[in-house]
């Protein structure tokens, strides 16, 4: 009798659940830890991007931390509505992408669970706080450098990432007239020149580009390629269907380019690229030691990215690339940095060379592989689909027909 096949996508989702278990009780107050080892702190923006992945799974003890780290959270927040960076540390603030993603969080939580009014004050309050990051009062907001996840990349003013989870959120709490502004306003091209007109706004779209700047802000901004960024515009349908297209293909033949120049050894997309470089206007003297070509923000491969990548596949129909994507990441979340486990769920991998640098057991890389798994598996985008399916719904595509 011949000895059946092992699936390693089964494996890894097996291992991701026990990676989540394994850190859903930590040593502060009891709340989840960021990895395995290296992290024991619950980070309010890991813990919320780990939400997809344990809310898509249905496990029900995840499910509970879940609920516990939202409650914390909203009794951390402060009283102007921001959430601390830190679910347990409400003096730890500061961070630009933290408030949009407990709203996402939250808004993906009542979905999963029925729970329609589940922290509703704080929730309001979130929102509030939203509004009044808007330098211009027009629903698009701003952030200080090295406020979002990228604690060592310079993104400021209007990032596309942090605009993105607004954007999501917005949908998730049924305030379609703000969101289809903030895709109007984001759908525009970005203000170049040396002088910025009155009532000329930035945009974030590109000129003969399918993707969306890194960030814009005055006369300034960055064309460099965001990939979460990026794969949210398309999951949350940002992105109208042609242009997600467009921008997939773009990023399969820009890797392949990558590779064959040797800056790319792994068949997943790094998290920013081009690479800045020393030569480059966008270089900071801090990035030679922390931020190095290729690597940490500056081009590393981050699962947890990928596990959206494969996400946003999903979401543009493009099945048997997602297929393949997801066969990538499982290879790449075995490899551990320093433990002897089977399956590492590194945090960060060097673009050159696919050496695992970061913590492993990372708890965001094992939810966003368990999320990316099940978009394959379902041939569909948990939670994302009614979001996209919102946007269609109140007139956004049409209201984006010059953004293609």
């Amino acid at each position: 009798m011949k000895s059946r096949r092992s699936d390693p996508v089964a494996e890894a989702k097996s291992a991701a659940l026990e990676v989540l278990l394994h850190n859903a009780h930590g040593p502060y107050f009891g709340l989840p830890r960021t990895a395995g080892w290296g992290y024991p702190e619950p980070y309010t923006r890991d813990l919320m991007i780990a939400s997809l992945g344990i809310l898509a799974s249905g496990n029900q003890r995840l499910i509970a931390r879940i609920r516990r780290v939202l409650e914390v959270l909203a009794r951390n927040q402060s009283p102007l509505g921001h959430i601390p960076s830190l679910v347990h540390d409400p003096h730890d603030r500061g961070a630009s992408d933290t408030t949009p993603l407990f709203l996402l969080a939250a808004g993906i939580f009542r979905k999963a669970t029925g729970e329609a009014d589940f922290l509703a004050e704080a929730c309001d309050k979130a929102r509030r706080w939203m509004d009044y990051q808007s330098p211009e009062d027009r629903v698009m907001v701003a952030q200080m450098p090295t406020s979002d996840w990228r604690d060592e990349q310079w993104v400021t003013g209007y990032g596309l990432y942090v605009n993105a989870l607004l954007y999501t959120a917005l949908r998730l709490f049924n305030d379609h007239q703000k969101a289809s502004r903030l895709r109007e306003l984001m759908s525009r091209l970005t203000v170049t020149g040396e002088v910025k007109h009155r009532h000329v706004h930035e945009g974030m779209r590109l000129v003969r580009k399918p993707y969306y700047a890194l960030w814009s802000y005055k006369v300034g901004g960055s064309e460099r390629f965001d990939l979460l960024g990026n794969s949210l515009a398309i999951l949350s349908g940002i992105a109208t269907p042609t242009r997600a297209r467009a921008l997939v293909a773009w990023v399969q033949r820009e890797c392949s380019a990558l590779r064959r120049q040797g800056e790319l050894a792994l068949d997943l997309p790094p998290s920013l690229f081009p690479y800045i470089r020393p030569e480059d206007p966008d270089w900071r003297p801090r990035y030679a030691r922390y931020n190095r070509p290729g690597e940490y923000h500056n081009g590393g491969v981050w699962p947890f990215i990928c596990g959206f990548y494969v996400a946003a596949l999903v979401a543009v129909g493009g099945h048997r690339l997602a297929r393949k994507k997801l066969q990538a990441l499982t290879r790449l979340v075995r490899p551990a940095r320093q433990n002897p486990v089977a399956f590492g769920f590194n945090e960060w991998f060097r673009a050159q060379d696919g050496t695992p640098q970061g913590q492993d057991w990372q708890t965001w890389s094992a939810a966003m592989y368990l999320y990316a798994a099940i978009c394959v598996e379902r041939k569909t985008t948990p939670f994302f689909d009614d979001i996209r399916a919102a946007g269609r719904q109140n007139g956004t595509e049409k209201a984006a027909g010059s953004g293609q």
